[in-house]
């Protein structure tokens, strides 16, 4: 059996990511990350910048931002989004945004180019082994200016996520009339420290339905082990939060963000 990677199944998951996360995240962190990147004083770098959710806010606030994304049909979203954006504001005031395809650990940018690097929302969990992640990690230090900062959020409930088969877990209306109804299923590889979901989207419109079927995967590193990495590629971190109001972090916190400062 070939090897699996962790950027498999973003592709087929595109048609449907905006549509499941405005039903579960919706624009949360939104704010969050709007007001860090806000303080950097140069370009900003999104990691996995998918449809645009998170990059198209910021650069609509005035950040300077490229967004980097390995996925075609997400970037393309994101792509489509940005022009629509761009017809809206006219010519008085253009979006700064850049979009980029590239594996985030070996990101195409010359050293220094960054003052500010996020990886929002579980990004850096779609590493699935360890080389993975030290590659990014060392690809981040590298396109980070000396002094920038370095924006890392997970998503704590993943390895705890219970197993189930096949569980209708959304219904509802999306974009075209159409309805679509989620129906998943969770496997933990606790051995490698892996959560693999494997959804079927069923999408119905009159009375013909149309199955997409995927799977993805992800893994966590606990807050204490991925900031003894971050030190080790030469970050100081220098916040460890436990929400998107910058509450303190424990084990049972919302969400588990760092943000590392490049040495």
């Amino acid at each position: 059996m070939a090897t699996r990677e962790g950027w498999q199944g973003w592709d087929e998951y595109a048609p449907f990511y905006d549509w499941e996360n405005a039903r579960t995240l919706g624009r949360r962190d939104v704010p969050f990350w709007r007001n860090v990147a806000r303080q950097a004083n140069g370009p900003v770098l999104e990691l996995g910048c998918g449809t645009g959710r998170i990059s198209l806010p910021l650069a609509r606030a005035g950040v300077d931002l490229i967004g980097i994304d390995r996925s075609g049909p997400m970037l393309a979203r994101a792509a489509k989004r940005l022009s629509a954006q761009r017809r809206r504001e006219g010519l008085k005031k253009q979006t700064r945004l850049q979009l980029v395809r590239g594996d985030i650990r070996h990101l195409p940018f010359t050293t220094g180019s960054f003052d500010l690097v996020l990886a929002p929302y579980g990004i850096l969990q779609s590493l699935i082994r360890e080389r993975d992640l030290t590659a990014t990690l060392s690809s981040v230090a590298d396109v980070l200016a000396p002094g920038g900062l370095f924006g890392v959020d997970l998503v704590p409930d993943v390895p705890n996520w219970r197993e189930y088969s096949n569980r209708i877990q959304l219904k509802g209306r999306a974009a075209g009339g159409v309805h679509l109804t989620l129906v998943e299923s969770v496997r933990q590889d606790r051995a490698k420290h892996l959560t693999i979901f494997n959804q079927t989207y069923i999408a119905r419109r009159g009375g013909e339905s149309k199955e997409h079927s995927f799977d993805l995967t992800f893994r966590t590193v606990p807050i204490p082990t991925f900031v003894k990495r971050l030190e080790k590629h030469g970050f100081g971190v220098e916040a460890v939060l436990g929400d998107y109001r910058g509450g303190a972090w424990d084990e049972r916190a919302d969400v588990w963000i760092m943000l590392a400062r490049r040495l």
